[in-house]
């Protein structure tokens, strides 16, 4: 299926904290939109393996994605071998976004950075045409960070006012990651303590003013922003 926009993340969830916004303006838009999962969060100090595996199928509802695909790395392991970026670059190939969006390789948590040098290097990869004769050579025409602990500088700032409550809704799909898992669960094994909720709304106002909107999700580029850039119009 040929999609416009395809995400790479790390953990599930992770897509829809960070650009969940953009894939429901997208979506609502009459794009076709897939996600990449590294892993399965199996790690994750909140929820079983089995509560993440029915939340990501309600996100997906919720989303209406058209193709969502799980790469089996071991959370908390992720390793940018060989194999892993040509099935990501296989993945590229089969679908042929116009617009891929990864997490920045520079993120503090070590699977959002492997994962993003993972997709980067998988982009580059999925056009050569020699790669993989059973697909055609495909390279998204734009690629992005989308941001995670750390902040950066953006190319651009997408404007998501018009979709921040239903983005809310979404990530309350993994409902698991939201709520305390007992009483001495004080949100520690998060890297700033910061409930994801507050923690995600705290960054869409600060973006959003910045570009004189509501809310907004950064992105970072390689390079000047084209006028004619495929996510922008």
């Amino acid at each position: 299926m040929k999609l416009e926009l395809m995400v790479v993340a790390a953990h599930p969830d992770d897509a829809e904290i960070c650009v969940g916004g953009i894939l429901l303006a997208a979506k609502q838009r009459g794009a076709r939109i897939g996600i990449v999962d590294m892993t399965r969060g199996e790690l994750g100090t909140r929820g079983t393996a089995e509560d993440r595996r029915r939340e990501v199928e309600a996100a997906n509802a919720f989303l209406k994605l058209d193709v969502r695909h799980n790469l089996g790395q071991p959370d908390g392991r992720v390793q940018n071998s060989i194999e892993t970026r040509e099935n990501l670059a296989h993945l590229l190939r089969t679908h042929q976004p116009d617009v891929l969006l990864a997490q920045w390789d520079r993120d503090l948590h070590p699977d959002h950075a492997t994962t993003g040098v993972i997709a980067r290097e998988a982009w580059y990869l999925a056009g050569l045409a020699k790669l993989d004769t059973a697909t055609p050579a495909h390279r998204p025409r734009r690629f992005w960070h989308f941001m995670g602990h750390l902040p950066f500088d953006p190319t651009l700032v997408v404007d998501i006012g018009p979709v921040f409550e239903r983005k809310q809704e979404l990530v309350r799909c993994y409902a698991s990651q939201l709520e305390p898992a007992g009483s001495n669960d004080r949100g520690q094994h998060f890297l700033f303590g910061a409930d994801i909720l507050q923690r995600m709304e705290t960054r869409a106002r600060y973006w959003g003013e910045r570009i004189g909107a509501r809310f907004g999700e950064p992105l970072l580029g390689l390079g000047p922003l084209p006028v004619q850039d495929p996510l922008v119009l």
